[in-house]
């Protein structure tokens, strides 16, 4: 079955392959094997493999062989690769970049991005998000939130926009704002433990 491009960035041949480049482009410098890729986008192996071997034929990334596995990196010699990764990192990238910004802030217990890269990213047509909201339930320190979203901000190029929610307001059905994240499309963003 072929799969849709993805309504973020309909450039790529499909979701995957753009999730994989924002994944190997938000750490350029670290070498990554297709069952990291695989295991961290909760993709398929054969599916990661096979984009791999897509990218790496395209030029786009390096594998450099180390015993039966492939250690995969972009390919810096490229000279489309900077343009690329601003462009891969801004659509594609900004719930990688979160996850890895926000995961070493202290008491938060979810994290969601809402709004318009939401809905594009679960599908929904519409024009290229101009920003990115992201939710914190918990009770973080304000500090650590900003300077993480400045983190995701200079990653993807995006103005980021955190709203900090207790766990009473999350739960509470009242709440306007929560009650519209609910209702729309949420990315909710896996944090390493």
């Amino acid at each position: 079955m072929r799969s849709m491009a993805p309504a973020l960035f309909p450039i790529f041949r499909s979701p995957a392959q753009a999730e994989i480049l924002a994944a190997l482009l938000l750490h350029p410098a670290e070498e990554r094997t297709v069952t990291d890729l695989s295991r961290q986008l909760d993709m398929p192996q054969a599916t990661v493999s096979d984009e791999v071997a897509r990218l790496v034929d395209a030029e786009l990334l390096t594998a450099r062989k180390v015993g039966r596995s492939n250690l995969l990196r972009p390919n810096t010699a490229n000279k489309l690769l900077t343009p690329l990764s601003e462009i891969v990192l801004a659509t594609m990238g900004p719930h990688l970049a979160v996850a890895d910004a926000f995961a070493t802030v202290a008491d938060i217990d979810r994290v969601l991005i809402y709004g318009s890269w939401a809905a594009r990213y679960k599908g929904q047509p519409g024009p290229p998000p101009n920003d990115l909201d992201i939710l914190i339930v918990g009770t973080p320190e304000r500090t650590a939130v900003y300077a993480a979203a400045d983190a995701v901000e200079r990653v993807t190029g995006l103005p980021v926009h955190p709203v900090i929610a207790s766990p009473q307001r999350w739960h509470d059905e009242t709440d306007a704002l929560i009650a519209d994240i609910k209702a729309n499309p949420v990315v909710d963003i896996e944090l390493a433990a």
